[in-house]
């Protein structure tokens, strides 16, 4: 058994760097993220002042800026393992607040690592590294979500001041908004820059504060993911100098887009990991406490042992399929999509039924806020939809697998 264990060690913390952030982001979250979830999520506010202990500056975390490099402030961890092991850790506790960091390190200050020139890098990466500055990405809009080429929102260049001029609204953007009322501080937005083609698409730096920046609404009520703040935007003849807000080529942004869909997808598999790790850790603590019709626990009866065996099996797989995937990802390449399709399609369902089986085996007590697993079972439906649906998944998988043409799986 030993060398089984030993195995599974190597596959989940390859070095011992990400042996000791798995520590410290485990016990940052016991800490300080598990006693404020319940309060946060009941009232659908953003704890900004927890999220900013993530940064690098009073002493912080230092994970805001994981993939960034060191020269602009950031952690210098290039690594999807690393990245993967931080959701993972942080959702056990509070998947909400985690999707809030997703939004920012990963959507915000990874795009911007590897597809902004030293210049950007160093005018807008300290900031969002070190908790100053709070942001995320705008690629969904109100009519195009999986559709995402069918965005409308555009960019027209005004040569007489070399700059951009941006129309449109986005939708669904975490992080859209902190207070309810004012924007985030720094996005990343897709707009439609040519004709020609659907995939014109350019990328831009859009600040607070810029003329015709807004909060169109704060999203409210959602099923779940409550603690994280989500908002439509509005971008009205918002005015972007070309040399310092345009990020990458002109119409070039759809390759920067796909490319920070996988990192963003795999992350997602690991939130969907950590919620599973921690609705396993319930329902075994439970059943093991309740006596029942004469038998000193429930681990004596067979349909809780289904409950609970099924549900170790499938979270381990999940678990080996997204450490696996996340040990060979490059960060700067592209082409990875099968599998990181694919892993968020195994692990987003797999924790949802996962959430499922704890909440049955914990009955009414698992129906109730304060024994935590129904909120992780509406916090991970939405990793059923967000950062690509089960049935954008299932296409992109299918095509891919269909250019085998013949040719086996290893």
């Amino acid at each position: 058994d030993s060398m089984n264990t030993n195995s599974l060690t190597k596959l989940f913390n390859p070095t011992d760097d990400h042996a000791a952030l798995r520590e410290m982001v485990r016990s940052f979250t016991e800490r300080e993220v598990e006693p404020q979830a319940l309060e946060y999520n009941r009232s659908e506010t953003f704890n900004s002042e927890l999220f900013r202990k993530f940064g690098s500056q009073n002493g912080g975390l230092g994970i805001l800026g994981l993939t960034a490099p060191d020269e602009f402030g950031g952690t210098g961890l290039p690594d999807a393992t690393a990245v993967s092991i931080v959701h993972e850790e942080l959702s056990y506790s509070d998947p909400a607040l985690c999707l809030c960091y997703l939004a920012h390190s990963i959507l915000l200050v990874n795009n911007l690592a590897v597809n902004a020139n030293d210049e950007q890098l160093a005018r807008f990466m300290p900031g969002i590294c070190d908790g100053s500055k709070i942001g995320g990405m705008c690629m969904s809009e109100p009519n195009a979500g999986t559709d995402v080429l069918g965005m409308k929102s555009n960019a027209v260049y005004d040569s007489s001041r070399d700059g951009f001029i941006l129309n449109g609204t986005k939708m669904w953007i975490t992080n859209g908004t902190l207070t309810g009322k004012e924007t985030g501080d720094l996005f990343l937005v897709y707009a439609r820059t040519g004709t020609e083609k659907r995939s014109d698409i350019t990328q831009f730096v859009v600040e607070k504060g810029l003329e015709g920046f807004n909060v169109g609404q704060k999203i409210t009520d959602k099923l779940g993911m409550r603690a994280s703040p989500t908002a439509e935007l509005v971008f009205e003849n918002v005015f972007l100098p070309a040399k310092t807000h345009v990020v990458g080529d002109v119409n070039g942004a759809t390759l920067c887009m796909m490319r920070n869909l996988e990192i963003e997808r795999v992350a997602l598999a690991a939130m969907a990991v950590g919620i599973a790790r921690r609705s396993l850790d319930e329902m075994i603590a439970y059943a093991s406490n309740r006596p029942a019709f004469g038998k000193s626990s429930l681990f004596g009866f067979g349909q809780i042992q289904k409950h609970i065996s099924e549900s170790y099996a499938e979270y381990m797989a999940g678990k080996c399929y997204l450490y696996a995937i996340a040990n060979g990802l490059d960060l700067s390449t592209y082409g990875n999509g099968l599998d990181a399709d694919g892993v968020k399609l195994y692990c987003a369902t797999m924790a949802k039924n996962v959430a499922d089986r704890a909440i049955q085996v914990m009955g009414g007590y698992g129906y109730c806020g304060e024994y935590t697993v129904e909120r992780l079972w509406r916090d991970a439906k939405l990793l059923e939809i967000g950062g690509g649906t089960n049935e954008s998944h299932h296409k992109n998988m299918a095509r891919d697998l269909h250019k085998l043409d013949g040719d086996k799986l290893e």
